[in-house]
């Protein structure tokens, strides 16, 4: 099973000719790649999924699924 995270653009480069982004996921902050959202800026919000922007969403959209995923993790540790 896949999963794509949300996160927000806190940075973007240009890396041997590609689209680079450093993306926060809620305190995690990675490097992802952001060639398939050309049109994104800082401060946006997008999905990721192995290393690779997939799309953007807005905000509201990104902290449900963010609060989503922490009760989730809530449930596991309180089994």
């Amino acid at each position: 099973m896949c999963l794509a995270v949300p996160g927000k653009v806190i940075s973007i480069y240009e890396e041997g000719g590609m689209k680079m982004g450093r993306v926060d996921f809620g305190g995690t902050v990675k490097t992802a790649c952001l060639e398939y959202v050309p049109e994104i800026q800082i401060g946006q919000y997008t999905i990721v999924h192995a290393g690779f922007a997939l799309s953007i969403i807005n905000e509201e959209e990104a902290i449900k699924t963010l609060e989503i995923f922490d009760g989730l993790a809530a449930a596991a540790a309180d089994d």
